[in-house]
């Protein structure tokens, strides 16, 4: 059984750089054919899609965050990572990792983490 878990500052203030870890356990990063995503919902709005990291490390991000972002591989096999910089209040959300079977395109997930909240303010 594949598992996510998100882990990250909580709060942040803005102009600031976070940075979460997803964790896997029953996979890795590197191992199949597998992309790894960041999601985040604000509150308000649906799902917006945030960018991903495939098994050999090629990386895709929104046009709109690519700016800001950066992911990345953790420093062990079963963890990648996600970094915005200069964040705003609008950046307030619950960020999700997830897995992109092989296959699918970067907006289909077979496995998520239950998230962790991000609130930018001061």
């Amino acid at each position: 059984q594949v598992q996510l878990q998100e882990s990250g500052p909580g709060l942040v203030k803005p102009s600031q750089t976070f940075s979460l870890t997803c964790t896997l356990s029953g996979s890795s990063v590197t191992t199949g054919y597998f992309y790894w995503a960041w999601i985040r919902q604000t509150p308000g709005k649906g799902l917006e899609w945030i960018g991903s990291i495939s098994y050999d490390g090629r990386t895709n991000y929104s046009p709109t965050l690519k700016e800001r972002t950066s992911i990345a591989g953790g420093t062990s096999k079963n963890q990648f990572t996600l970094k915005m910089s200069s964040v705003r209040p609008e950046d307030t959300a619950v960020y999700y990792c997830a897995r992109v079977p092989p296959g699918k395109g970067l907006g289909s997930f077979d496995y998520w983490g239950r998230g962790a909240q991000i609130t930018v303010s001061s």
